[in-house]
């Protein structure tokens, strides 16, 4: 077991959050990019686990796996969403949940 094994196992717990922020703001605006991107979400956390999965079970698929896990990031990342916040709200305002949302 290789550090590389807890890069994709860091990796996979980012996609899988990633996901449910996604699948979190669709259910509380209901915008259809974020729908999207929560369905998307589900394949992409799939992905990254079954590439955790890989690295755990073989030092040998360890780069294979590693090369999944970072494409499900680079995927969760890309595609359209709409904004959401109003633009002049602090990140430690948004993590709190003391501002409004569209």
């Amino acid at each position: 077991m290789t550090y590389l094994l807890y890069v994709a196992a860091f990796g996979t717990a980012v996609t899988f959050f990633l996901w449910v922020r996604d699948a979190r703001i669709f259910w509380r605006t209901a915008l259809p990019g974020y729908r999207q991107a929560a369905y998307r979400g589900v394949l992409y956390s799939a992905l990254a686990l079954a590439g955790f999965l890989m690295a755990y079970s073989s030092e040998e698929l360890e780069y294979l796996a590693l090369g999944a896990v970072l494409l499900a990031l680079y995927l969760q990342g890309r595609g359209p969403r709409e904004r959401v916040w109003q633009g002049d709200e602090s990140a430690l305002e948004r993590l709190l949940g003391s501002v409004r949302h569209r």
